[in-house]
């Protein structure tokens, strides 16, 4: 039976320009990105859609693995939605990695033209360099599990939980063999992600679908950063995710900064060990934004086919 919600969710999930995606690796942490979701939603089949890249063929192998993902809609900027909910829609994510020419053109197409405005055209250029970034998005479709919805965009005071009862706080996970601390540089990631207008860390929770929780960036050090939130978060060290964006109208403009690591929740409240690193920034100009996006589709692309022609191991 599909899952409903309420219309103030609905809100958010069919008017916010930028989401929050996070699915499960292999170690059992959370891996945290921003996405467009453009609207994507069938209220009546109880689903809520994204794209993403061929290309990242790290992150279609994960949630083929383990579908469970999460969304979060957590910003209000340049979209439609104007409440101050936070909504956070958990699931069981299928992507289709050959969707059909009627869902590009019916159903993708419009809602992205609606969100960012008409694509580039012009058959001398446009429409060969950009063939490969329209045909290199894959829709992914999560059946909704839970809605929950907090009336404040910080996550603070109780949810609303629609669908599966909330779960409860996930078992501290054990130590990497490698050590919990830092990897990267602490203060540097800590100066970098408070230069961007949202923070958001995701772990799995007691039932083994991410949670994603807003986070403010307090100072860091040797032993990692230290994270203030509305929401309580669990006590313990888990492996997590935290990433950090920024947007302007039309996701021109964009920013961020991604990372996994540990988390620990203690007395001392809650610090952030950073593992790994990877980020960028993208021209605030939508014609140099396209044509880094028609670039980087063809290498994706490429090496997808490339991936995908390789024998599998024996």
């Amino acid at each position: 039976m599909a899952i409903t919600w309420p219309d103030r969710a609905d809100e958010a999930i069919a008017g916010d320009l930028a989401a929050a995606v996070a699915y499960v690796t292999p170690a059992g942490g959370a891996v945290v990105t921003a996405v467009a979701p453009i609207g994507l939603r069938d209220r009546d089949a109880g689903t809520v859609s994204f794209t993403t890249s061929l290309g990242f063929g790290k992150k279609l192998e994960r949630i083929k693995r383990n579908p469970r993902v999460s969304l979060a809609y957590h910003a209000r900027e340049h979209g439609f939605a104007e409440s101050s909910d936070f909504v956070l829609v958990q699931g069981d994510a299928n992507a289709s990695t050959d969707p059909s020419r009627e869902y590009l053109e019916g159903t993708l197409r419009p809602q992205a033209v609606r969100f960012m405005g008409p694509p580039k055209e012009g058959k001398l250029f446009w429409d060969r360099w950009l063939r490969e970034y329209y045909q290199d998005r894959v829709p992914v479709a999560v059946d909704v599990q839970r809605v929950s919805v907090w009336s404040e965009l910080d996550c603070s005071g109780p949810s609303d939980v629609h669908g599966a009862p909330a779960a409860g706080d996930p078992a501290p996970q054990d130590e990497p063999k490698n050590g919990a601390g830092p990897r990267v540089d602490a203060e540097r990631a800590a100066r970098r992600l408070r230069g961007l207008d949202h923070v958001l860390l995701a772990y799995v929770g007691g039932d083994g679908y991410p949670e994603i929780v807003p986070v403010t960036v307090g100072d860091a050090g040797p032993d990692g950063i230290h994270l203030a939130a509305a929401r309580p978060l669990p006590p313990g060290g888990r492996r997590a995710g935290i990433v950090g964006h920024s947007y302007r109208a039309k996701l021109i403009g964009l920013a961020a900064r991604q990372h996994t690591g540990w988390l620990t929740v203690g007395e001392q409240g809650a610090v952030y060990a950073p593992h790994t690193e990877s980020g960028f920034k993208a021209p605030p100009n939508k014609t140099l934004l396209l044509f880094f996006n028609g670039l980087l589709a063809k290498q994706g692309l490429r090496r997808a086919r490339k991936q995908a022609a390789r024998p599998a191991p024996a």
